[in-house]
């Protein structure tokens, strides 16, 4: 086991263990009411849910922490012990959650979130001091292997018992605990930052986007600014896809029945698809996947070899249903744009399509400023896979060489490919360090044969094609929630909606703006001259709140001059500047992507 792993392997029983801990203290605080459900360690923390006869409040949450110093300062050990489901059923008599979980444990081994156990299954329960769980563990040895300092209650939330929106609703609280005060600080720092950098709280800051109730819950509204940014970063991956021999195609919003249950998505998605729109008799659906469309533009004539690799690309927009629970400003949407692209190839053309592809994903992702990229390739599952084993061999081998030589770090998901193909998925890290997944590139055994795709080789003969499916961005709503965060609304020079603002002192110097104005619109500068009345001061202060990158201030000695005073958002003052010299500084930061 790795440093790392065995790190964060103390970290898990640590949270585990805190939230033991803090269970006990709300059971005390709700002596005989409180009903206790699951309480897991997560990401950066863990919670715990709970049936209390009130809402907690913030105050609840100072006293809760108190009691759990308390409970820490006392030294209680950890013991764990297997017991039979009578026996555990006799400790919880008064827990209607617990026995729930109890009944699934000896019904044939069913954890917290209902999915299935594998191997013996043990029922077991954790105690320290006066408070016992049912719990599979691991936990520290004793109560005061946790920081009195190094942990800390963050907030509560409304949770279904066991994410059924049909079953009663929980109150979650969650915390945080580390192994010194220092990452907490840390932690709690980063938490603080990530709320300022919140997509859903600058997109409004901004006006970037909108989510209207009376259109629905998850479908996004851009506005001119957003809509200006994502124009931008669609028109750059436009060319790029140009020079990098792309094919652009169109496909519509809806397809019949048929296509979808020949497809499968009929059979293992339709949860996730809107109800079918009935047409003159026959059922069509909203399309989720542009998958089968760009099939259907294959298979419209018969390809040759030389046809071949055909590379189709399409921002197209799709539809899949998802719980209201989920939506998450642009990050979790029920309308959603992909940049798709399908590439269909020769099986000697697969090693040289993967590095392309590979290749051309990374310098995108780059040009947006997300350096820090790291890959997972996914493999094969032994009972979960369309096509031979043997089949997969040669693409799981090109899509680890293609890694190799990127020299981009990846670990091996074993067994965790779809049934249809490997895959690479890229993620990035954002200026928190958070991770954030964007690319794909999955190979497809499934519709090749679903679909019955063939090229006519140099032998005369049929053959089967490989497919590729690859999203780069994935969805622009995705990307640019993530966009938005990575940057804190703060964009770089070439995708900022506004890049200068022009501010005039007094109202004498309106012409000379407006005239700079132009000269600037005219090198295909994006700018607004600020004519308010406000205090030169304010203007700026706003000009900066707004992330605008160039606040140009215009008084008699610049107009003398014949120049701009420049000041940066970050603050920082460059003086006069030729409104030539401005433009050729602008120029080369738009062109290197800074």
């Amino acid at each position: 086991m790795s440093k790392k792993q065995n790190h964060e392997e103390e970290l898990h029983a640590l949270r585990h263990s805190a939230a033991h801990v803090m269970a006990q203290a709300v059971m005390e605080m709700f002596p005989g009411e409180a009903k206790i459900a699951i309480g897991p360690p997560i990401e950066d923390g863990f919670y715990y849910d709970f049936d209390l006869p009130r809402a907690l409040t913030p105050e609840d949450l100072e006293t809760i922490e108190a009691r759990m110093r308390e409970i820490v300062a006392g030294h209680h050990a950890f013991t764990r012990r297997e017991v039979s489901a009578d026996e555990a059923r006799t400790m919880f008599a008064e827990q209607e959650y617990k026995l729930e979980l109890i009944d699934g444990l000896e019904a044939g081994g069913e954890d917290e979130y209902g999915e299935p156990l594998e191997g013996e299954v043990e029922i077991s329960v954790y105690e320290h001091d006066a408070f016992v769980d049912l719990c599979r563990g691991p936990h520290v040895g004793s109560t005061d292997e946790i920081n009195p300092a190094a942990f800390k209650l963050l907030s509560v939330a409304g949770a279904y018992w066991r994410g059924d929106e049909s079953r009663p609703m929980l109150q979650r609280i969650y915390g945080t605990v580390w192994e010194s005060a220092d990452d907490l600080e840390q932690y709690l720092w980063k938490l603080e930052e990530a709320q300022k950098r919140d997509h859903r709280r600058l997109g409004k800051e901004l006006d970037l986007f909108s989510v209207s109730d009376e259109i629905g819950s998850g479908l996004i509204l851009w506005h001119p600014k957003g809509g200006m940014v994502r124009k931008l970063a669609e028109d750059f991956c436009h060319a790029e896809h140009e020079k990098g021999g792309y094919d652009f195609v169109y496909s519509p919003h809806i397809g019949k029945a048929h296509l979808w249950q020949k497809s499968g998505h009929l059979d293992w998605y339709a949860e996730n698809m809107y109800a079918p729109l009935d047409i003159e008799g026959q059922q069509y659906y909203l399309k989720p996947m542009n998958c089968p469309f760009h099939i259907e533009i294959y298979k419209s004539r018969t390809r040759s070899y030389r046809d071949l690799p055909l590379r189709y690309a399409e921002w197209g927009t799709v539809y899949r249903y998802e719980r209201s629970g989920v939506l998450h400003g642009l990050l979790r949407v029920r309308g959603f744009t992909q940049d798709d692209a399908h590439l269909f190839c020769r099986p000697d053309q697969m090693p040289e399509e993967i590095d392309r592809v590979l290749q051309f994903s990374l310098n995108i992702l780059r040009a947006f400023g997300f350096e820090d990229i790291h890959s997972y390739l996914s493999t094969r599952h032994p009972e979960k896979a369309a096509g031979s084993p043997e089949s997969w061999e040669a693409p799981t081998e090109a899509l680890r060489e293609a890694l190799e030589r990127a020299e981009i770090p990846y670990q091996i998901d074993e067994g965790e490919a779809t049934f249809y193909g490997p895959k690479i998925d890229l993620k990035v890290k954002d200026a928190l360090g958070r991770e954030w997944q964007l690319s794909t590139i999955q190979f497809d055994f499934n519709l090749p044969e679903r679909f019955d795709l063939a090229y006519v080789g140099e032998d005369g003969k049929e053959h089967r094609p490989y497919m590729i499916h690859r999203a780069l961005l994935g969805s622009m709503e995705r990307f640019m929630g993530t966009l938005i965060e990575h940057h804190a609304g703060a964009f770089p020079l070439w995708l900022a909606p506004v890049q200068a603002v022009l501010i005039p002192i007094a109202d004498r110097h309106h012409d000379y703006v407006h005239a700079v104005a132009e000269s600037l619109k005219a090198e295909g500068l994006r700018v607004e001259v600020d004519e308010r009345s406000d205090r030169m001061n304010a203007k700026i202060r706003d000009a900066q709140m707004q992330k605008v990158p160039y606040m140009l201030v215009v008084g008699d000695r610049e107009i003398e001059a014949g120049a701009v005073a420049v000041r940066l958002r970050s603050g920082e003052d460059l003086g006069p500047m030729p409104v030539e010299d401005l433009v050729a500084r602008m120029r080369l930061e738009i062109e290197a992507h800074a």
